[in-house]
């Protein structure tokens, strides 16, 4: 497998790699400059070369792995007979550098409702580097003329039509954070209580008023909710300092209130043990 399929494989299913290259050669080794290679914390794609030098390689992108490195890192070996290591000799006489760059997981978010604060919200998301599902239980609020910014997104976009969105609450990967905001309160309500069943999920986020919320926090209590597995949901959504009920001024505060989230959950990742 080429390391881009396995660079692309590794997102498609949400785990994280190191992407190895052949960054500096100097005399002889065994590929040239720009050589790749992906490595994951189970297999290895692509070759930087193979011996010595891949393995030490290959070691270095797991520590990182385990470590949870979000930093690329810089590497040098000597081609040396005299450079003995616990992976060999490789006496080629040249010396390389090599640069290794998580892969990190990609961040999901899925947004349930497609009106007008939901097509703002989209199009913002789309701008970043994330998957980004679309849910509506109207066919035409998610026709791809109602979104043509979808056509350059920068996202990895799945839009679904779906007459029970909470449905699609199954599909989606772990870790995903879920907004709901559709345009009809007993389908937020049926998101909720589906969403509160879910394991897997990241943070639920809820469009609404206090009054509206109330009302939901009763009945999802009434359901044999906890009030800790209640708790889960958040709303209001969005940065609380920006005034604006405009569609556009609410999506840019949503929008701003995910990537706290997704940078609070790196700096997460920077400082676990």
């Amino acid at each position: 497998m080429r390391w881009l399929t396995a660079v692309e494989r590794l997102r498609a299913t949400r785990e994280p790699g190191v992407l190895v290259t052949l960054a500096a050669v100097r005399g002889h080794a065994p590929r040239d400059a720009g050589a790749k290679m992906v490595v994951s914390s189970r297999a290895t794609w692509g070759s930087i070369g193979g011996g010595n030098l891949e393995q030490t390689a290959v070691a270095h992108a797991r520590r990182m792995l385990e470590e949870g490195a979000t930093a690329p890192e810089h590497l040098d070996i000597t081609l040396s007979d005299k450079a003995r290591t616990e992976h060999g000799r490789q006496c080629c006489g040249g010396e390389v550098g090599i640069l290794l760059e998580p892969l990190a997981v990609t961040p999901c978010v899925a947004v349930f409702g497609m009106g007008h604060v939901g097509h703002e919200l989209a199009r913002i998301l789309s701008r970043h580097d994330l998957d980004l599902h679309l849910v509506d239980s109207r066919e035409e609020q998610v026709d791809a003329a109602a979104m043509p910014w979808l056509a350059d997104a920068v996202a990895r976009v799945q839009v679904h039509h779906a007459p029970l969105p909470e449905m699609v609450l199954d599909e989606v990967p772990s870790g995903t954070h879920v907004l709901v905001m559709t345009h009809d309160h007993a389908e937020d309500y049926a998101l909720c209580d589906a969403a509160l069943r879910c394991s897997h999920l990241g943070t639920v986020g809820l469009i609404g008023s206090s009054a509206k919320w109330s009302r939901f926090e009763r009945r999802l209590t009434a359901e044999g909710h906890l009030p800790d597995v209640v708790a889960r949901i958040r709303t209001p959504i969005g940065v609380p300092d920006l005034d604006g009920k405009e569609p556009a001024t609410i999506a840019v505060a949503v929008a701003a209130d995910l990537l706290r989230t997704f940078s609070h959950d790196r700096r997460a990742v920077d400082l676990a043990p």
